[in-house]
């Protein structure tokens, strides 16, 4: 939408649009490369790849930093290069024998045409959490069904469940089928919105971070459950445990699902994060009547 004079509700569109418009630009003036078919491929690994690497790197640091075990979800499982490189090893093949020849069918059915104007901010801010929570949505009911079928269970999911311990490089370690899954429900979901290319890249980029976030084993305060009120959202602990206990725990990243249907389960605290202030394993009620028998001896 163009800006031009009118209603206050208009010129405040007008004002967010502005917002994004710069970085709009920017992205713009690559327009070949971002229209291309390596665009996707492109962009996905470098995105996956570069928000594992800290972690894979604090999981290296791991025996020599004291201070990361206070935020370990398993202070005594650190992975190997024979668990790391094959969890890579896949995601790059996946990636350019499978999703490359799909995006680029794509590509030469229908390229592409970047708009001029970026979004309004508000419009990508709701489109981005739209995305989000139908995504969960799908998700959960995806893998509430190949949890509850004993065939689609061995044959699509089984692979992802190989790593009973969660490291940020297992994230996409699955079957073809469930990448499929995840991909056409990533795509089918900002077409269904018609959603700006700039909220996709948002999208994408977020939905990413946040299962990369799920699965690396570290819960840190700034981690995204602690910032999301009321228990609304999941976060590293609670999905560790459906990666333990397989029958908990559906959905990726909210709790809503799982609350209405009877399989949520409350994460344990990690052993070094107890309230009480000691090495113990507790849900977070058992802990809290811990610590009130500990104030009480003292």
């Amino acid at each position: 939408m163009g800006c031009y004079n009118g209603s206050e509700l208009q010129d405040l569109g007008c004002s967010s649009q502005l917002l994004l418009q710069p970085l709009w630009d920017t992205i713009r003036t690559r327009e070949a490369f971002t229209r291309s078919p390596i665009f996707p491929v492109t962009f996905s690994i470098i995105t996956y790849v570069g928000f594992c690497l800290p972690f894979v790197v604090l999981d290296v640091l791991y025996p020599w930093v004291p201070i990361l075990r206070r935020y370990k979800i398993h202070p005594d499982f650190s992975p190997s290069v024979k668990q790391l490189l094959p969890c890579l090893g896949l995601t790059l093949y996946q990636h350019l024998v499978f999703v490359f020849p799909v995006t680029l069918l794509h590509w030469v059915r229908s390229p592409a045409l970047l708009p001029q104007e970026a979004p309004e901010l508000v419009q990508l801010l709701s489109h981005v959490l739209i995305c989000l929570l139908l995504f969960d949505t799908e998700i959960f009911a995806w893998h509430l069904l190949h949890h509850k079928v004993p065939w689609l269970y061995r044959t699509f999911h089984k692979v992802h469940h190989q790593n009973s311990s969660s490291f940020a490089l297992a994230t996409q370690y699955m079957s073809f089928w469930e990448l499929l899954s995840l991909t056409f429900f990533d795509v089918l979901n900002v077409a269904v919105l018609r959603c700006h290319p700039l909220t996709i890249f948002t999208f994408h980029v977020i939905n990413i971070w946040l299962s990369v976030e799920d699965h690396s084993g570290y819960d840190f305060p700034w981690s995204t459950h602690r910032l999301v009120p009321f228990g609304w959202y999941g976060g590293v602990a609670h999905h560790d445990m459906h990666h333990s206990q397989f029958n908990c725990n559906f959905a990726p990243y909210f709790t809503h699902w799982d609350k209405m249907l009877g399989t949520l389960r409350s994460a344990p605290l990690p052993e070094s994060l107890c309230a009480c202030g000691e090495r113990c394993v507790n849900s977070r009620e058992r802990c809290a009547v811990h610590l009130i028998q500990k104030k009480k001896q003292t």
